[in-house]
């Protein structure tokens, strides 16, 4: 059975994780995938990935980041754009979630970035997702 949102399912099978308190949660890769992984690195939310050559396919391999009291130091993930509801936003709508604590990601035409970066280069795009 083919999953027909795979981010949604990358941002499930981390909250899932985090929840159990896994220190490294595996998921089928693919380029967007990798993208977003690489933004939760830049930003501090995870401590480490990797790309592993699988038998079928690639996996990514997330290693997760708690903090000194063992909790994780992502408090919440959110997909915004679905399959079914796209949501697009011009350069000047970006939005900054929780205040400018989270992070949106936004897929352009520049390629996967971070709500800030997006706004930097003057671009819109397709809200992925939020992460605080």
């Amino acid at each position: 059975m083919a999953i027909s949102d795979q981010i949604a399912d990358m941002l499930n099978r981390i909250r899932n994780a985090i929840m159990v308190r896994h220190d490294v949660v595996m998921m089928p890769s693919s380029s967007a995938k990798l993208a977003i992984i690489k933004i939760f690195k830049d930003e501090g939310f995870i401590r480490d990935y990797e790309v592993v050559k699988g038998k079928p396919e690639r996996v990514i391999r997330v290693h997760l980041k708690y903090d000194e009291s063992n909790q994780s130091v992502i408090s919440g993930l959110e997909r915004v754009s679905k399959p079914g509801l796209r949501i697009y936003v011009h350069k000047k709508e970006i939005p900054r979630p929780y205040g400018g604590l989270g992070v949106a990601i936004v897929s352009t035409p520049k390629g996967v970035m971070t709500g800030k970066q997006a706004w930097h280069q003057g671009v819109g795009g397709e809200i992925l997702c939020y992460v605080w």
